[in-house]
């Protein structure tokens, strides 16, 4: 029975920060992911790998943890594949209740960790319910199909993004951040003309999606943008060489500031208006049940 319990157990949230938030001030975004790592009480494991200057990437993210009240956190370089593959590194993740990936290249991170027991190890940690957290590369890493690189255009054109994979963490989701700052809808849109099936989520900067279970909600200062190429019905995107323009047809877009949330099942936007008439729906019938049970 425990055994059982045990495989039913949620997996543990994912913070995925669009890059540049606020580290010195109210730090919306960063307390969100202390918050849900447990607070003041939380073990953060800050996780340099995407850097290649670990030394003070680390040092400002363990700066403004432990500016927001968290004492124990501390951080994990691995500079190459023989350190994610010694048992020290996977060691690492055991006690943490949160894991927090910095910024710089996201194929570093993939590079360095796929198939290693550290990947493994945090897959078997967020499976236990531990939070883990990525800012900019960070957050791109997160996917199972993510945007290597490639160039910020207004209009798509084949050709123009380089994709690979990612660490699998948000399944069905491909990820952009620095999205609306760097102009990046086009690239995004390129890399879903490949990938249709996928769904395509920009991140501002000071943003964080924090998907749990099947939905996902906006913490922060911008927006998530949301492109479905699910409902498309003309493409011309196998009819293209390398450099001319994408067609696509009857994109579905959504832009989510903060306080939005969206179901990943379905696809389906949910405002906070949806929510308060959930609510009032819900408190209608709770009194009707209770005019029912007198």
């Amino acid at each position: 029975m425990r055994d059982a319990q045990k495989n039913q157990r949620k997996l543990g949230p994912l913070v995925l920060i669009g890059g540049a938030e606020d580290r010195t001030g109210e730090a919306r975004v960063l307390w969100e992911f202390v918050r849900l790592a447990g607070g003041a009480k939380g073990r953060l494991v800050v996780v340099t790998v995407a850097s290649e200057e670990p030394v003070e990437s680390g040092l400002a993210y363990l700066t403004a943890f432990r500016r927001l009240g968290v004492k124990d956190v501390h951080q994990l370089d691995v500079p190459d594949r023989a350190h994610a593959t010694a048992p020290p590194a996977a060691a690492h993740l055991d006690a943490a209740t949160g894991v927090f990936f910095t910024g710089g290249d996201q194929l570093r991170i993939t590079n360095l960790l796929g198939g290693t027991p550290l990947d493994a190890a945090l897959h078997r940690r967020r499976a236990e319910g531990v939070v883990i957290g990525g800012t900019s590369a960070g957050a791109a890493m997160m996917s199972g199909t993510m945007i290597v690189g490639g160039a910020n255009e207004g209009a798509p054109r084949a050709g123009a993004v380089e994709v690979g994979p990612g660490m699998d963490l948000l399944r069905g989701v491909m990820v952009d951040q620095h999205f609306t700052r760097r102009g990046r809808t086009g690239r995004l849109l390129a890399a879903l003309a490949r990938y249709p099936h996928l769904l395509g989520v920009g991140i501002d900067e000071d943003t964080a999606l924090i998907a749990d279970g099947a939905e996902f909600r906006v913490v922060g200062s911008g927006a998530v943008t949301v492109l479905d190429l699910g409902t498309a019905l003309a493409s011309n995107a196998l009819e293209l060489t390398a450099g001319q323009h994408l067609g696509i047809c009857d994109v579905r877009m959504h832009v989510l500031p903060e306080g939005y949330r969206f179901r990943l099942t379905d696809r389906t936007p949910l405002p906070p208006a949806a929510d308060r008439a959930h609510a009032r729906a819900a408190g209608n019938d709770a009194g009707v049940r209770r005019s029912e049970g007198r």
